[in-house]
């Protein structure tokens, strides 16, 4: 998939955010591969926008890890509120805020101790992990995770390739427009 300017990738990646901001898809691994200024924080910065996360994004370069919250899709938490309503509860649990966790580990040969922080991440049930430079902790992640490869083009344009899995949760996101 081709994308000619930033606004182009903004849109792409803050729909795939919308579509994955409820509970039917999470937990849920992303890992972004590409050089160095090929947009892999850009795209995470326009999914987080799409997820509903607020705080500002940034590269999580030299902090490794960043995390973000987000609630549950509006409609989620309506058909929750309605449910406890009948037992005069109409609070909204918080254990029920989603989690996105940032991690970037292009200066990470050995993770460490942050490869049990990752493990933990991955096993959250509301948690959307988006990973950078990866290669030093891929025998941690699922093996049904997402996978886009980012190459800057000589015109300065995008393309993205897809994994399988990645392909079929496009098909699912192509389906609902």
């Amino acid at each position: 998939m081709n994308f000619t300017s930033e606004p182009a990738l903004a849109d792409f990646a803050e729909s795939l955010g919308v579509f994955l901001s409820d509970s039917k898809h999470l937990p849920l691994c992303i890992e972004l591969v590409g050089n160095v200024g090929a947009g892999k924080t850009t795209f995470t910065r326009y999914l987080a926008k799409g997820l509903g996360v607020k705080a500002p994004i940034t590269s999580p370069s030299f902090t490794i890890s960043k995390h973000y919250f987000f609630a549950p899709k509006l409609h989620e938490r309506s058909a929750r509120r309605k449910c406890d309503s009948h037992r005069g509860d109409t609070s909204i649990d918080e254990k029920t805020d989603f989690e996105l966790v940032h991690y970037d580990f292009y200066r990470l040969d050995d993770p460490g101790l942050m490869a049990d922080d990752l493990a933990e991440s991955l096993s959250q049930k509301n948690t959307l992990t988006v990973l950078e430079w990866a290669d030093s902790v891929k025998d941690l992640l699922p093996k049904d995770h997402l996978r886009i490869a980012f190459k800057v083009q000589e015109d300065g344009t995008r393309h993205l390739s897809f994994n399988a899995p990645m392909q079929s949760l496009l098909e699912q996101l192509r389906e609902t427009k």
